[in-house]
């Protein structure tokens, strides 16, 4: 009875990213994320109690049948979902935390060639990562991180950050945003991981945009004060001492350029 509900779940966890899912007979028949995902559980059963060659084989058989492969010794938890799961590459001792949703062609590999030791990467809760990304070590990606498509993930990845690019970069969580679908309080589930808003490359452009559009203002500010003070000048006072070329109007068209780099 646990592993049928356990079952009901995964398929739930469907339902809950993939806008294409139809019906539940569909999703547990047609799915190969949701069948690589039952393969496994019994593979790593037998892998757990010793029958390390059955686990293999079930292993090798779900490969060929679903395009997913998963060592029988990695742990993976509750509503994991592989969509589109093409070439998917898990190993021995990663481990996928509850509500992961991993895309095609993502490596979860190892960087070391000892035995028995941790080799591969543990993803936290409710981790995203997007089609293509490798994430090659065996360190920790935090809850509700997202790993953008094609990133090359060495490093540590912080809870509710996001990791973009070659060597993947790390851009942290803003206020606490998950990319869990099922978390109270969370935000729509963002397909593949990364939105607009997550490029490093556009917020350190829009960061220097407002900094001279706030440079420029201070300055119109002070060109206007020290005009008025010229216009009340006292006896002895030098005339005008505003130059005919001072910038006492904003021309910088910060809206325009935050709209080149994208919003």
């Amino acid at each position: 009875m646990r592993a049928l509900a356990t079952m009901r779940r995964d398929v739930a966890a469907v339902f809950e990213r993939d806008p294409a899912a139809r019906s539940k007979a569909e999703v547990a028949l047609l799915y190969s994320g949701v069948h690589a995902v039952w393969a496994h559980r019994l593979s790593h059963a037998l892998w757990q109690r010793n029958h390390l060659f059955t686990a293999r084989a079930v292993s090798q058989a779900a490969r060929a049948l679903t395009g997913i492969e998963i060592h029988p010794g990695a742990k993976i938890g509750d509503r994991v979902f592989f969509d589109h799961a093409m070439g998917v590459v898990v190993g021995e001792t990663a481990e996928i935390g509850d509500g992961c949703t991993i895309y095609q062609g993502v490596t979860l590999g190892g960087t070391s060639l000892y035995k028995g030791e941790k080799r591969h990467p543990t993803l936290g809760r409710d981790v995203v990562v997007s089609a293509g990304a490798k994430v090659l070590g065996g360190f920790v990606v935090g809850d509700g991180a997202k790993i953008g498509s094609n990133a090359v993930v060495i490093k540590p990845v912080p809870a509710g950050a996001t990791a973009v690019g070659i060597p993947a970069r790390i851009i942290p969580s803003r206020d606490g945003a998950s990319a869990d679908v099922t978390a109270p309080g969370a935000t729509k589930f963002e397909a593949y991981g990364v939105t607009l808003d997550d490029d490093p490359v556009g917020q350190a452009m829009k960061g220097l945009i407002g900094n001279a559009s706030s440079q420029e203002h201070q300055i119109a500010l002070l060109w206007q004060a020290i005009e008025k003070l010229s216009t009340t000048r006292g006896p002895g006072v030098p005339g005008d001492c505003v130059p005919d070329d001072a910038a006492r109007k904003e021309c910088f068209e910060a809206e325009k350029l935050n709209q080149l780099v994208g919003k």
